[in-house]
């Protein structure tokens, strides 16, 4: 039975890679570099390329890509002060799932950011664990973020099911012992999930890999 899932938060939970692509793409066009979704999709949340590296690989003078990250990484905080929108039927899954198993993220995105991003939707209050940048020390796909949620929530792999949007996130579940369910974005569905237990449409795809009985007392996600 499963007892807990951990979810990943960007691109999962929260539609905030569109938003930070989009600023990416929109500060590197300003600097002359032309920035591809599917490129950005394999190389920065597939093979967890920093911006840095990318900006590189697309001709930037190394002198002139600090003050460049550093403007889109204060434009993108303030944006997050405005409403990220949820994931396709991310609420109404929560809500069918909150009672009956023990929810928590496990993010590469630090604590502050995060709760930016969820603002006041209140999503975050079905959450037993945030597991954030901040409380880590290898960041995924090392299994370090996995291994601290479930050693807070004092449970083991074969009772727990992890949610992941990118190969990046589901190779740190799986290097955990989590069997992941992949829920692909628009900007990470190119990249493979061979490894993935499942993979979904969206976030209600994950109901049917909980019982029957643990969601008894809950309404199915319309579909």
């Amino acid at each position: 039975m499963i007892e807990a899932i951990l979810w990943d938060n960007d691109g999962l939970l929260v539609d905030s890679e569109t938003l930070f692509f989009e600023m990416t793409r929109s500060f590197f066009a300003g600097a002359g570099l032309l920035l591809d979704a599917e490129y950005w999709g394999v190389e920065y949340l597939g093979n967890a390329k920093h911006s840095y590296q990318i900006a590189g690989e697309l001709g930037l003078a190394p002198e002139l890509i600090p003050p460049l990250l550093e403007r889109r990484n204060e434009a993108f905080v303030s944006r997050l002060r405005s409403s990220v929108p949820l994931m396709p039927k991310v609420r109404e899954t929560i809500e069918a799932l909150s009672g009956d198993v023990r929810l928590a993220i496990v993010t590469g995105s630090p604590r502050d950011k995060v709760l930016l991003m969820h603002g006041d939707n209140g999503l975050l209050n079905h959450f037993e664990v945030i597991v954030t940048d901040d409380e880590i020390t290898n960041a995924k796909p090392h299994p370090e973020p996995y291994l601290k949620a479930m050693e807070m929530l004092g449970v083991e792999p074969a009772q727990c099911l992890a949610v992941e949007d990118s190969r990046r996130g589901l190779d740190s579940a799986v290097a955990a012992g989590l069997r992941c369910i992949a829920v692909p974005n628009a900007l990470t569905r190119m990249q493979r999930f061979e490894r993935a237990f499942a993979v979904e449409a969206d976030a209600s795809g994950v109901l049917k890999h909980v019982t029957t009985g643990q969601r008894s007392a809950h309404r199915e996600v319309k579909k």
